[in-house]
């Protein structure tokens, strides 16, 4: 299946009463294997999930740890990108060249890499006593 169809179909079982947007998100590691996941809203904001940390939380519980590409879709005039959490959530497993597919349901695509998307992206060595 592609990331595309599996980002679409998880997309239709999200849990968005409040806002009606509903998110799906699906991510490749290098062994092929698909891990996806969809916003799950809560109505004390904002103690719902984004679709990218559903499918990383997935691909961490099937036991691997590597991104090598992204695909998210939304319902929106444009493709939407995803949140500054979840940049950062995408860069701790994903290298800088990892292509992330941000998608309409219509059709519409805009490819960027993690590093396009996270520029100035906070890492481990910012924690290293030196």
């Amino acid at each position: 299946m592609s990331l595309r169809q599996a980002a679409k179909d998880v997309r239709e079982r999200a849990y968005a009463p409040y806002s009606c947007f509903k998110v799906g998100a699906a991510l490749r590691t290098p062994s092929g294997m698909v891990h996806v996941g969809c916003n799950v809203e809560n109505v004390a904001f904002p103690e719902g999930t984004c679709a990218e940390a559903g499918a990383i939380a997935a691909m961490v519980a099937a036991g691997d740890t590597t991104i090598a590409e992204v695909f998210v879709i939304a319902d929106s005039p444009a493709p939407v990108p995803p949140c500054g959490g979840c940049r950062q959530k995408i860069a701790e497993f994903a290298g800088p060249d990892v292509k992330v597919t941000m998608a309409t349901v219509d059709g519409q695509e805009k490819v960027m890499t993690v590093a396009e998307l996270l520029p100035g992206l906070f890492t481990a060595a910012h924690m290293a006593k030196t």
